[in-house]
This record gives structure tokens, C-alpha cells and sequence, in this order.
């Protein structure tokens, strides 16, 4: 149950993202909190293999940074993608 705690921190921080990055409305609202949710249940459920508890503040810390560096790197390229696709589209119509 405590992986919860990890798909929470990495949704909010997904979440942030989301808000945070520009060309918002070229994405999904859930692509970002889903993203960040991903990647912290990957790491807290490494981290909790390697042994590590709740009481450690590695785990806690990668639990933020995990999902922050996944969203961060992630969305402006599916940004970059998609407004590369629009332009691709726009100029096959001749609009």
C-alpha cells in the first residue's frame, strides 16, 4: 500500500508539469500525471526491492526526482512532435 504514497508524488509532480509547460493544449491532461506516476512507481518499486523503507530519504527523494526528470524530459518532446506534425499537416493541405 505504500506505492501509493510513490503514484501520488509522481502524479502531483506530473500534474505540475502539466501546468507548468507550455503548449498545453497540444497534449493530453492525463499524459503528464500519468508519466510521472509511472516512473515513480518504477522507482519506488526498485528502491523498495533494493531494500529500502519508508523511512529512508533516498527513497522519498528519487520518488520526487524520478517522475520530475520522466515529465520534464518527456513532454517537450511529444510537444516538439506534435506542433512538427500540425506544421506537416497545415502544409500538405496548403492551409
Amino acid at each position: 500500500m505504500q506505492i501509493l504514497l510513490g503514484l501520488i508524488i509522481g502524479a502531483v509532480v506530473g500534474l505540475a508539469a502539466h501546468v507548468a509547460l507550455p503548449h498545453r493544449q497540444l497534449r493530453g491532461a492525463a499524459l503528464a500525471p500519468l508519466a510521472g506516476a509511472a516512473a515513480a512507481a518504477v522507482a519506488w518499486t526498485a528502491l523498495t526491492w533494493a531494500g529500502l523503507g519508508v523511512d529512508s530519504p533516498i527513497l522519498w527523494l528519487v520518488a520526487v526526482v524520478a517522475p520530475a526528470a520522466t515529465v520534464l524530459s518527456l513532454i517537450p518532446l511529444v510537444t516538439r512532435s506534435r506542433l512538427a506534425q500540425d506544421a506537416a499537416d497545415r502544409a500538405r493541405i496548403g492551409a
